[in-house]
């Protein structure tokens, strides 16, 4: 296969897999090479992201490496098929780590995320996307304003179209409290996030200011679930791009973060009261 220009974050989460398939059975790069008929330099782009491979030596290095789990390796196989999404229209037109955020949620089976300072962009309305853009320090140019909210909107598909995604959104009070846009566009964001909470996939959850302390604070998580649990991705959002975490350490952190928000968090039928109040209070 060719080698790519710019591997997307998926390309070299599959790389970065096949490395740990390899290393973790002791196996050298130079035995991988010979084993799937390529020179040693093509196992370091292949690991890199920078080249594929074929569905055949994946399962041959698979086997060889003693994996045993089917599941893992064919959605191995899966990731490593070449295929383009919706995103490449994009590509070049905005940040490449905002295409791989559309490219990891539309393989995602189910996704979760917890938001402090503003409702989730899935979740947004396209006027209070464009107040928080706007605010971007330096200031975006219109036209990628304009890219960003086509970009948003069609990502929001994934949950909010035909797809049955299940999506859980733990929301702090703070977030519904911020006027971004001002007091019309608030009050419509929040009667916005109260219909998307009526969808059989979608479960919002407010974690209220008095439930005091919780892990994360400040942060923007976003937990992406794999066909398997290897494969999941946590990304995390900052003023300089996303983040993408996948070591073992790493999702475990961020599951067990995510599950005690959930738990701190109140019920479905009670966010969704919380978030009536404060509207009424707009």
């Amino acid at each position: 296969m060719p080698p790519r220009t710019t591997p997307t974050e998926r390309q070299k989460r599959l790389g970065s897999e096949l490395r740990r398939i390899r290393t973790g059975s002791g196996m050298s790069a130079e035995f991988a090479a010979g084993l799937l008929g390529v020179d040693r330099g093509k196992i370091s782009n292949i690991e890199s992201g920078v080249r594929g491979i074929s569905a055949d030596r994946l399962r041959t290095l698979a086997c060889n490496c003693d994996v045993t789990d089917e599941a893992y390796v064919e959605a191995l196989v899966e990731m490593a098929q070449r295929s383009t999404g919706w995103w490449e229209r994009y590509r070049g037109l905005l940040p490449q780590g905002l295409l791989d955020i559309a490219e990891l949620e539309s393989h995602a089976v189910r996704m979760r995320g917890a938001n402090t300072v503003h409702v989730p962009g899935m979740l947004q309305t396209s006027e209070q996307a464009m107040a928080i853009f706007r605010a971007a320090v330096p200031a975006l140019p219109e036209h990628e304003v304009a890219l960003r909210l086509a970009l948003r909107a069609e990502r929001q598909q994934v949950i909010t179209g035909d797809s049955i995604v299940p999506y859980l959104a733990v929301i702090h009070e703070a977030a519904l409290r911020m006027q971004f846009g001002g007091t019309e566009v608030a009050r419509d964001q929040l009667e916005h996030l109260l219909k998307v909470s009526e969808r059989d996939n979608v479960t919002v959850l407010v974690v209220p200011f008095t439930h005091g302390a919780f892990p994360g604070a400040g942060q923007t998580v976003v937990h992406l679930e794999g066909p398997v649990p290897q494969l999941d991705t946590v990304q995390m959002d900052s003023s300089h791009g996303p983040t993408f975490l996948d070591t073992e350490g790493q999702l475990a952190k961020y599951r067990a973060q995510l599950d005690l928000l959930e738990s701190l968090a109140l019920s479905p039928e009670q966010s969704r009261d919380f978030v009536r109040d404060i509207s009424r209070q707009l």
